[in-house]
């Protein structure tokens, strides 16, 4: 109570006096009556536990006291008790270095923050300048040294529990800096004071600073709106796409960054002029007048006029990029389409100059016109694009496109392009259809010339290769009858003349027009090959052939009234010659049977007749003369006898090989006679059988394989002869010999060399020996001959 009564300098109500419980209770009670009177709020402290010593409760008493009368009455600008105190520590010590006042707690830890306060208030009790901030107990020390001395502050804190302490006591702190505030608040009367006049001072400051900031303001925005409108009314259009868009672009950035500052700008001159107008009603100065032109009106003019050219703007660049954005689409459209077109036409004037019909075909030709009328075709299916490329250059021009000259150079060239297709379309369609109708005549003209050609061609080859027949004729009349034919044919000459004249023409008549028209002629004519100067060359052979003809059926007729004297001349001989030899041949028949007399007398006959005969041989070789001649002259046949050389040859040699046989026979009959003594009587018994020759068939057939083997179907009578000396006559057989060899032989199946020298004569044995193959059996001994086999081959041969 007495603490109370000693810090509010007030009288609290008496204590009770007596030492009891209750006593001590009701004046510690009375305490917290009157801090409560205070409009203290006391919070779970109650009488009883003070009493009874909770020192808890007892600090906590104090430190209430300490806040109510030491702490809560600190005022600094409208703050009180401890944010005041903290405000008050920090404007005193922000001048000081390395201290920085934050709390009331580590803040104080290095004890500069005390010295600081010290010094501010009182310079001369600190050297400030010496103080280190990393000698706290020095600094601490040093503060609450001087403050107990020159201050007559207690010391209230230990220097080493606050550095020792990670957070020193916040109250503790708080209590000891409270006494610095009350031991300075003399001192804080003349700071109010002077805070007084400043703060007046200020007033002014503030509100020319106000007055200066507006006048800046004000002009940097004047000045920007009168930069930006000219900008805004700008309305020359860009000429592309990028640069439009690039303007948008810059009105957008505008929009966005440039203007919304200077919105704020605006709003905040407005806001500032109003409040230094006000501040200075408040503090009775006169109003605030602006520079000429720097009214909030004048500002507001100026921007009415800003969103005026703002105005309409964007909308401008808009239309202007809808616009260029058209524009660039019909240029992509008019180069892509002028693209194509000008790709197409590559190369078509060339085409369409091109003098590929002169050197044609009327096949070609007809190919090249349908191939034309195609490209008429193709050349009118793109009249469209042609008019669609004029047309957008059209367009591009009345919107005013930057690159229309260009774009209307390029245009005119396609559309001057255009109108010289078509006239070189036009052009070579009439040149087309002139060859056509030039080449349709010619080609007319060639088929007439090759089918009257063809067969005159084919006259020609025939007349020259009947007027070159290797003609071979046997007759008079056959001669004739050419001669007769050659004559109709040369009659026939002047009117082949006259068609060679036509076809020759046809040919002159096409030469005219490839003249006259210029045609240029690709080839020849392809219904024929035959040329006019093959005509005239084959028809020139054939004239010359004519002549030839002539003299060859000449020659002809002379040689054919020769070869008919030959003719007749060999007739005659032969008509005498063959009657006779057949007349001979049929005597020769009869004396071969007639004969009388003896052999001999036979003979001699037979010799004076063969004499006779060989007498004739010179008209037979009169007549081979003659032959030779007719053979000579190729004459081939003779109507004039049936008798042809060969049938005299044969007529002849057989003449002579018949009497020359004849007397052989009588020669042989002779010797047959002397070697088998046959009488003149069997003889001529032999000749009458043979004349008279009938036997049965049987025996016919066995006597014919003896005396014909050769089965010539002819029987000579020497033949007959023999085989009548066989079957009358003792003869000898293989067998016979086989024994006279085997009796030369002793009896034995060989013969020796020795044997047979000794029984033959030399010439036999040596033939023998030459012709015996040696004996072969069992019993052989050296030089055996084999006798039986030499004895078969001998008749064997023979026979043979």
């Amino acid at each position: 109570m007495l603490l109370l009564e000693v810090i509010s300098g007030e009288r609290l109500a008496k204590p009770e006096r007596g030492k009891m419980r209750v006593h001590k209770i009701s004046n510690v009670n009375k305490a917290l009556d009157f801090i409560a009177s205070k409009g203290v709020k006391l919070v779970s402290i109650g009488a009883e536990e003070i009493v009874d010593g909770n020192v808890k409760m007892t600090l906590g008493m104090i430190w209430t006291i300490i806040l109510r009368f030491a702490i809560q009455d600190i005022s600094v600008e409208e703050t009180s008790a401890k944010e005041g105190l903290l405000l008050w520590c920090q404007r005193k010590t922000a001048p000081y270095k390395n201290v920085n006042i934050q709390n009331f707690h580590i803040s104080w830890k290095d004890g500069l923050g005390f010295c600081a306060l010290i010094h501010r208030h009182r310079p001369e009790l600190i050297d400030y300048g010496k103080l280190r901030k990393d000698d706290p107990l020095t600094n601490l020390n040093t503060a609450f040294d001087v403050a107990e001395k020159y201050l007559d502050i207690p010391k209230m804190l230990d220097a080493e529990d606050i550095v020792g302490t990670a957070r020193p006591d916040e109250k503790a702190i708080m209590t000891y800096v409270s006494s610095f505030y009350h031991a300075f608040s003399g001192a804080q009367k003349a700071e109010t004071a002077a805070n007084r006049i400043c703060k007046v001072l200020a007033v002014n400051q503030e509100n020319e600073q106000l007055m200066e900031d507006y006048e800046k303001l004000a002009s940097d925005l004047l000045e920007w709106i009168r930069r930006t409108i000219p900008w805004l009314e700008n309305r020359a259009p860009e000429n592309t796409m990028q640069a439009m868009q690039q303007k948008l672009e810059d009105f957008r950035d505008y929009r966005r960054l440039h203007k919304p500052p200077k919105v704020q700008e605006k709003c905040q001159l407005e806001i500032n002029f109003n409040t230094l107008q006000t501040k200075l009603r408040l503090s009775n100065r006169p109003a605030f007048m602006p520079s000429e032109g720097k009214m909030v009106s004048d500002i507001n003019n100026a921007w009415g006029g800003l969103e005026q050219a703002e105005k309409g703007y964007e909308e401008w660049l808009l239309n202007e990029i809808r616009r260029l954005e058209r524009l660039d689409h019909l240029a992509e459209k008019f180069r892509q389409k002028a693209s194509i077109h000008e790709s197409w036409t590559d190369g078509k004037e060339a085409m369409l100059q091109q003098k590929d019909y002169e050197t044609a075909t009327l096949s070609e030709i007809k190919a090249l016109l349908k191939k034309h009328e195609a490209f008429e075709s193709d050349l009118a299916a793109h009249q469209d694009r042609v008019e669609q490329i004029a047309a957008i250059a059209q367009e591009l021009n009345e919107l005013d496109y930057y690159d229309s000259p260009s774009v209307n150079a390029r245009c005119q060239k396609i559309c001057d392009q255009w109108d010289n297709l078509g006239a070189l379309t036009q052009k070579r369609r009439e040149a087309l259809e002139r060859t056509e109708k030039l080449l349709e005549t010619i080609d007319q003209l060639y088929l007439e010339y090759a089918k009257r050609a063809a067969p005159f061609n084919n006259w020609m080859e025939g007349a020259m290769e009947d007027l070159q027949d290797t003609f071979i004729v046997h007759t008079i009349e056959e001669i004739q009858g050419l001669t007769t034919a050659h004559e109709q044919f040369k009659a026939t000459l002047p009117d082949a003349d006259k068609e060679r004249q036509a076809i020759l023409g046809i040919h002159n008549e096409v030469s005219k027009i490839v003249q006259t028209y210029h045609v240029n002629m690709a080839g020849t004519n392809p219904y024929t090959t035959i040329t006019p100067h093959e005509i005239n060359g084959k028809w020139e052979h054939v004239r010359q052939l004519v002549p030839r003809r002539d003299q060859a059926l000449m020659e002809e007729h002379a040689r054919q009234q020769q070869n008919e004297r030959l003719r007749k001349q060999f007739g005659a001989q032969a008509n005498v010659i063959g009657p006779w030899i057949q007349t001979k041949m049929e005597e020769i028949g009869r004396i071969s049977i007639e004969m009388h007399g003896t052999l001999e007398d036979q003979l001699n006959h037979l010799r004076q007749y063969e004499k006779s005969i060989v007498n004739y041989k010179p008209k037979i070789d009169q007549l081979e003369g003659d032959h030779q001649q007719i053979q000579e002259a190729l004459i081939f046949d003779n109507k004039h006898t049936n008798y042809t050389m060969e049938h005299i040859r044969v007529g002849w040699e057989q003449l002579l090989t018949t009497i020359a046989r004849t007397i052989n026979e009588v020669e042989n009959q002779i010797l047959t006679r002397d070697a088998k003594g046959i009488s003149q009587e069997q003889m001529n018994e032999f000749r009458a059988s043979f004349n008279h020759f009938d036997r049965g068939e049987a025996e016919f057939a066995r006597i014919m394989s003896i005396v014909d083997p050769n089965r010539l179907g002819v029987v000579t009578f020497q033949a007959f002869i023999d085989f009548m000396s066989r079957e009358t006559a003792d003869t000898d057989t293989a067998d016979q010999v086989m024994a006279s060899f085997k009796i030369l032989a002793g009896d034995k199946n060989y013969i020796t060399v020795d044997e047979l020298r000794r029984e033959l004569p030399p010439d036999q044995a040596e033939y023998c020996i030459a012709r015996m193959a040696p004996y072969t059996g069992r019993d052989a001994v050296p030089g055996a001959l084999d006798y039986m086999s030499f004895s078969t081959a001998l008749y064997g041969e023979s026979d043979l």
